[in-house]
């Protein structure tokens, strides 16, 4: 997936993390589904680390303001100084 469509459905994913100020019930499903996501959109130690941070803010009442797929596609893109590892479909 290349780094444009992960920003894409970073934004998409943070979006639908709102849809609970309207429907609060929707975290109860959302919460994992987001931690999923994120393990599966950003592999390994770094994934695991987001998607529990991921799964913690979905959870909590009122932090879903917090854009946590975004801020971890500017870590993994924009900050890490390390070369990040696009793989093109």
């Amino acid at each position: 997936m290349n780094t444009y469509k992960k920003l894409g459905l970073s934004i998409l994913f943070d979006a639908l993390g709102y849809v609970s100020f309207v429907f609060p019930p929707f975290d109860v499903v959302w919460a994992p589904l987001s931690a999923y996501l994120m393990t599966k959109m950003y592999r390994g130690r770094k994934g695991k680390v987001a998607a529990v941070i991921s799964f913690a803010e979905e959870a909590l009442p009122f932090m879903d303001v917090v854009p946590t797929f975004s801020l971890m596609w500017l870590y993994t893109f924009v900050f890490n100084k390390e070369k990040a590892s696009v793989v093109k479909a």
